[in-house]
């Protein structure tokens, strides 16, 4: 693996050092991309990203902080941290990781870098926000929380082929995958290049975009397996194995099995200690989970990705670099840029190597997202740490210490946090959760992987949802396993699997 890194440090290292150079001095930051409205695929993409799921995510600072709609407050006794603006703009320009393109002690062993853009595809299914825009507008603050955060792939299936047909085939069961003029597969695209989806986030960049693609192969091929033949039976199974991977892929990496455990025992039941939804059929998503710990994500982002070595040159692009060359998306897909999946997750029976690690989860960001181009955002905050550290302010976040305290944990000090303040006159000898959480991981198992606060908000908000969803898995068969011809023989289910089944390897 050692030398897989060294070759794909090698094939990036131009790749990193031009988005390095398309950030460094840029100013701007407004949305990152252009979401379509709630539940209309067809809609002309003026949704931006920023706002696309979150709304009412203002709800402990505009209505309470017992208050719970489609957002909430996970630890209810804590209060709001509030330390000074400035102060968080300081720290924020602090967390930009060093400029050498690629540094080998920023590689995540354990974690490959699909994961980063695989828990961008959760995220996504979790606050797709499908509220009709007149229940939307009556109700600014989502009290009441019309659309419920369940895995049920919206963003693949849409409103069903009778209200979306343009994701389906003719049959109505088939999802619609074209041969792009650049001559490799695609999602279906309008006129100006933007995919027609369930939920336009996940055209964002040409990775996510990509592994939308793969689970909608996924689907066509339970169908050509003839493993369904209904559309509902297809939808079924392909939630049932993406689920699978959530709990048994996903989260071990990111939270690790232990912690899974703890929240979820071998008969599929689902402990909850801290998160208690008041209405268990329509769960709020706390903002503890939603504003801070999930953005660890963030921390796991590289400045660019070799994406296969098929091609003359290697695939390999930036994040945020020359626009038409970058990983941004909204654009049919270029044939150099199309995704040999091994070099993103461990494919059974594909090479090793090379592939692309996540970056550790730590206190950095990579330069890219450290300080976004113009092209990007334009509202003068070009650093997504500084973006991070005052929304969680503004939405009533409670700090990181204080988070620990209710869970029992026992909390890091500032001083362990590389945050000194003797006379407790800015941080008052706490942290913002979001940057705890993040050094939590990197000071209790070395980036690798979320720490006890994170780890365990994760985790069970995660569960919880599942838990809740009373067509999901662990609610209609709490025994289910993959089972051949989807899984191996082996029994064991992960990412790689998923995707050696959708694409046929």
């Amino acid at each position: 693996m050692a030398d897989s890194n060294i070759d794909r440090r090698t094939l990036l290292a131009g790749t990193a050092a031009g988005a390095v150079a398309a950030t460094v001095g840029t100013t701007g930051v407004a949305a990152t991309a252009a979401a379509a409205a709630p539940g209309a695929p067809g809609a002309p993409n003026d949704w931006k990203h920023a706002s696309a799921g979150t709304r009412g995510s203002e709800i402990a600072v505009k209505a309470g902080r017992d208050k719970e709609g489609r957002f909430g407050i996970m630890f209810k006794n804590t209060e709001a941290y509030a330390p000074p603006e400035d102060l968080l703009r300081s720290l924020a320009a602090q967390m930009g990781e060093p400029t050498t393109p690629n540094p080998t002690d920023l590689d995540n062993p354990r974690i490959p870098a699909g994961f980063t853009f695989l828990g961008q595809f959760i995220d996504h299914d979790m606050t797709l926000d499908r509220t009709p825009l007149a229940e939307a507008q009556a109700d600014p603050l989502a009290l009441t929380n019309f659309d419920t955060p369940v895995f049920d792939l919206g963003s693949l299936y849409g409103r069903g082929p009778a209200q979306d047909p343009d994701l389906y085939e003719a049959d109505g069961l088939r999802m619609k995958i074209v041969r792009n003029a650049n001559g490799v597969d695609d999602l279906p695209r309008r006129a100006d290049g933007s995919a027609i989806l369930g939920d336009a986030r996940n055209d964002e960049n040409l990775i996510v975009a990509q592994l939308h693609l793969a689970f909608a192969k996924f689907h066509n091929r339970v169908l050509s397996e003839g493993l369904a033949t209904s559309l509902a039976e297809a939808q079924r199974i392909t939630r049932w194995h993406f689920q699978w991977v959530i709990i048994h892929d996903f989260l071990d990496k990111v939270a690790g099995s232990e912690v899974v455990g703890r929240y979820l025992n071998n008969k599929g039941q689902v402990k909850r200690e801290f998160y208690k939804p008041k209405n268990p059929n329509r769960p709020m998503m706390p903002i503890e989970y939603s504003v801070a710990a999930y953005r660890f994500g963030h921390s796991m982002i590289r400045a660019g990705y070799l994406l296969n070595t098929r091609t003359t040159p290697p695939g390999a692009a930036a994040i945020f670099g020359q626009e038409g060359a970058d990983l941004r998306g909204n654009r049919p897909l270029p044939a150099r840029l199309e995704i040999d999946w091994w070099h993103f997750f461990d494919v059974p029976g594909r090479p090793a190597a090379p592939r692309n690690a996540a970056r550790r989860i730590d206190g950095k960001l990579s330069l890219p997202l450290f300080n976004m181009p113009a092209t990007v955002v334009n509202d003068g905050t070009p650093s997504l740490a500084e973006r991070n550290l005052i929304r969680g302010v503004r939405l009533g976040l409670p700090a990181g210490q204080d988070v620990a305290s209710r869970m029992g944990v026992t909390p890091l000090t500032n001083a362990q946090l590389g945050l000194p303040d003797p006379d407790n006159a800015g941080w008052q000898g706490k942290a913002p959760l979001w940057f705890y959480i993040l050094k939590e991981a990197e000071l209790t198992h070395a980036g690798e992987r979320l720490g006890p606060v994170g780890g365990r908000i994760v985790t069970e908000v995660i569960l919880g949802i599942l838990e809740a969803d009373k067509e999901g898995f662990l609610k209609r068969k709490p025994d289910f396993r993959p089972t051949t011809p989807i899984a191996p023989a082996t029994g064991q289910f992960k990412a790689g699997d998923f995707l050696k089944f959708a694409l046929n390897l």
